[in-house]
């Protein structure tokens, strides 16, 4: 097969922070190249660079024997490069056809021949196989319609080498195997297809040739039919087990939550949970392991109460759970740190200090006659206190949260969610982003946390951090329990092999 594309190590870099570094890819003619890794592996980094979003900090591209510095995603496209993001990029007010024809090449001045236009788009849909309805708007047609529309704007405009950036996301199994038959016809007239994804059964079905990165470097590149599921597994998480700090509790206490047979939008792979049976005792670590997106976020939501389960029982120390409401979580003595620390954790514009008592306004420690009026100098000697206890790096308690740096509002978080003597923690991500230094001090809070008789659920992309901190260790694919294994020794190939689905 012809070389269609080739970077040259790539490296690219946000301030300290290399997203890429000193990666080297290549796609053929008339193959699926597939990128392979867990989420925050560069990926999508890569392919922005390829498409001109980014500029590579070093390295160098050739595309069709030709160096090339693409330095827009016009330039992309007018080399024949199109990309179909993970979130699409369609205009919502517009029709089906009226975003096809945006940016028409076609085009002479402000006239375009909307006749001629459309003979030419039904001809590539009929083609290809990418059946949609020109006439109705973006907001009227499902997700699966969306991304076929996206495929065939590209294809209208040239594109000889389609980037699909985790093309099955939101897409139901039926419509992922309408995809596959749409690949398979690209590249059976000798067009290219670069691959994103981290879901292990599709890229071992659909590719020709796979790369993995782990950690914004290339691990190696392999012929599909020269690999596994549990060999790519091992490969995208890394098998180097390093010896973890801490002292793995073996005998839990009494349950904090308990859940049984729960459901919730469980036809929905990859937002919901599937018949999830699953304990957490006091004095013990669980960690989730599984790759981004195998209902995770649907798990913490629904052990704090923010969704209620469409089946299954949740029961909180011993009691079940009737009414889902975050407050009453909190009022069991629920804390959480969240996914998005700005959006769910924090309130960028009020104060360390209020952050900190957020939770706990009508203490009679901070506020008299219910919350109506607080005890100023009392939350401020407070927030003192704490700012000691945890570390938090900040001009002054009265600093606004927003402007701290990312580990010291995961402190703050941390603070408020601990100090009030929690039953269960449910830590999201909670070193995502954060340094070597700041990430061992949420560990250490954690593990202390535990050591106090707190149950903490732990959910992270990151497995080693797994590994570190865990008692047990559940894995989860596609919004179901695929094993329980213990913290102490674990068995990795088998985590592994359950992380890919196997």
């Amino acid at each position: 097969m012809e070389e269609l594309l080739r970077m040259e190590h790539i490296t690219k870099r946000f301030g300290d922070v290399y997203a890429n570094r000193d990666i080297s890819f290549d796609v053929r003619t008339g193959e699926v190249h597939t990128l392979l890794g867990e989420n925050g592996a560069g990926k999508s980094t890569l392919m922005n660079v390829l498409f001109g979003l980014y500029q590579p900090t070093a390295g160098s591209i050739y595309f069709r024997g030709q160096k090339v510095r693409i330095d827009s995603p016009a330039q992309a496209v007018k080399l024949g490069i199109g990309m179909v993001h993970q979130h699409f990029m369609l205009v919502e007010a517009m029709t089906v056809f009226e975003n096809i024809i945006l940016g028409d090449r076609n085009a002479k001045g402000i006239f375009i021949n909307r006749d001629a236009r459309r003979r030419e788009i039904l001809a590539l849909s009929e083609r290809y196989g990418l059946d949609v309805e020109l006439d109705k708007p973006i907001t009227e047609i499902a997700v699966g319609a969306q991304q076929r529309v996206e495929i065939l704007k590209a294809l209208y405009r040239g594109a000889e080498l389609l980037v699909l950036d985790e093309p099955s996301a939101a897409l139901t199994d039926q419509e992922v195997e309408g995809l596959f038959d749409i690949i398979r016809k690209l590249t059976g007239e000798g067009k290219s297809v670069i691959f994103i994804s981290h879901k292990m059964r599709e890229v071992l079905r659909i590719s020709d040739r796979i790369t993995i990165l782990r950690a914004g470097e290339t691990v190696c590149t392999l012929d599909r039919g020269a690999t596994t599921g549990e060999e790519l597994a091992n490969l995208m998480i890394g098998r180097e087990l390093a010896p973890s700090h801490y002292e793995k509790v073996e005998q839990p206490g009494e349950p904090v939550v308990s859940l049984t047979d729960v459901d919730y939008h469980k036809e929905s792979k990859h937002a919901g949970l599937n018949g999830v049976t699953l304990t957490v005792g006091r004095g013990e670590i669980v960690g989730i392991a599984g790759v981004d997106g195998n209902g995770q976020s649907q798990l913490a939501q629904l052990v704090t109460g923010v969704l209620s389960p469409d089946a299954g029982q949740v029961d909180l120390k011993g009691s079940q759970v009737a009414q889902f409401t975050p407050n009453g979580f909190i009022l069991e003595s629920v804390s959480h740190i969240p996914e998005d620390r700005n959006k769910m954790g924090l309130v960028g514009d009020m104060s360390v200090k209020d952050n900190l008592v957020l939770k706990s306004t009508d203490d009679p420690r901070f506020s008299s006659a219910h919350g109506l009026h607080l005890k100023k100098r009392a939350i401020r000697n407070y927030a003192r206190e704490l700012q000691g206890k945890y570390d938090i790096r900040c001009a002054s308690v009265e600093q606004e949260a927003r402007n701290l740096s990312g580990g010291n509002q995961q402190k703050v978080i941390l603070a408020r969610e601990l100090e009030g003597h929690p039953d269960l923690l449910v830590a999201v991500h909670p070193t995502r982003g954060l340094d070597i230094g700041a990430t061992r001090f949420i560990h250490d809070t954690m593990i202390d946390a535990r050591d106090k008789g707190c149950g903490v659920l732990l959910i992270s992309a990151d497995f080693d951090e797994i590994l570190e901190v865990s008692d047990r260790i559940a894995v989860m694919f596609e919004g179901q329990i695929m094993g329980v294994y213990p913290g102490k020794n674990p068995p990795i190939s088998e985590i592994s092999l359950a992380m890919a689905g196997k």
